[in-house]
């Protein structure tokens, strides 16, 4: 029923659309209670191996788990593989785990378009921790920070990205910093890159929370360091709630979401509307033969509906 209910929330039909709001809304009461973990890192550096190893030890806690998966779609085909549930192999067999892979759509930031939405639905079916496994595209991948409440960014040592990933950006919002797959050969080049990090977030504006993130090392493979990134987790929670910065966080998404979905819905509006429609072909016929710039086009297209 739950990937019934996600998969009517992602459909792009008005009528589907209707009703996957009605569900919403009546759901809503029961939303709200779980603890919402935002997964990022670049390509190759094991979220899914690491997702699988939190899980498991998680579940085995005897706590619900529901894992949101976010793959690539081609921008070609609009098509998705959605590998990830199979690169989590045992956690999928596992009863208290819900996983659900989902493609990225229009959505930049490495999230889809209907990831709240799925959110809330996986809260409203009783799992008390949701994990947001995000795309894995580097440095512009901060859409997920604006709908969880840890963000959590994986690197990997020794892959000559260390000055890279000690740029701003991406590691400025995060909550909490994993070096994966620390271990055998590679575990050396984990703790100095750990050592590297840490100095470089201390250099970093203190978060809004007033929370100082920490820089931790694990290797999902030998099972090692999961238990310290949950306790982290947790004491980030506790701490949050202790200054109210979770509850005032939460209120922010919300209100962040509402102005998304205003801005989309206005966009929608436009492109269905006949006289809207033709406005916007004769603008695009100006800019093609360089009479006026795209950002002029655009006031005066805003202008003209407004103005209706």
């Amino acid at each position: 029923m739950l990937a019934r209910a996600i998969t009517l929330s992602e459909s792009q039909k008005d009528s589907d659309k209707k009703l996957a709001d009605e569900l919403l809304v009546k759901l809503l009461p029961h939303t709200g209670r779980s603890l919402r973990v935002g997964i990022t890192g670049s390509p190759g550096v094991g979220k899914s191996t690491f997702i699988e190893a939190l899980g498991k030890y998680l579940t085995a806690q005897g706590k619900r788990i529901a894992v949101l998966a976010i793959d690539p779609s081609s921008e070609k085909t609009k098509g998705s593989i959605l590998g990830d549930k199979t690169r989590m192999e045992e956690l999928a067999k596992d009863p208290l785990a819900f996983i659900r892979p989902t493609a990225t759509g229009h959505k930049l930031g490495g999230v889809a378009d209907n990831t709240r939405d799925a959110i809330l639905l996986c809260e409203a079916a009783g799992f008390e921790i949701i994990l947001v496994e995000t795309v894995g595209v580097g440095q512009s991948e901060t859409a997920v920070r604006s709908m969880v409440d840890f963000f959590l960014l994986l690197q990997l040592a020794g892959a000559g990205d260390e000055l890279q990933g000690i740029k701003k950006g991406i590691m400025e919002m995060a909550d909490g910093i994993v070096i994966t797959k620390a271990d055998g050969e590679n575990e050396k080049k984990a703790k100095q890159a750990q050592t590297e990090y840490q100095h470089a977030l201390h250099l970093f504006q203190l978060a809004e929370s007033g929370w100082q993130p920490k820089v931790l090392t694990t290797s999902a493979l030998e099972k090692k360091g999961i238990e310290e990134v949950w306790k982290m987790i947790e004491a980030f929670r506790a701490f949050s709630v202790r200054n109210k910065f979770f509850q005032k966080n939460r209120e922010h998404q919300n209100l962040l979401w509402f102005h998304e979905n205003v801005d989309q819905l206005l966009k929608n509006k436009i492109f269905k509307s006949k006289t809207a429609l033709n406005k916007v072909r004769s603008i695009e016929k100006k800019i093609i033969e360089g009479k006026i710039t795209p950002s002029t086009a655009a006031s005066e297209v805003v202008k003209s509906l407004l103005m209706r």
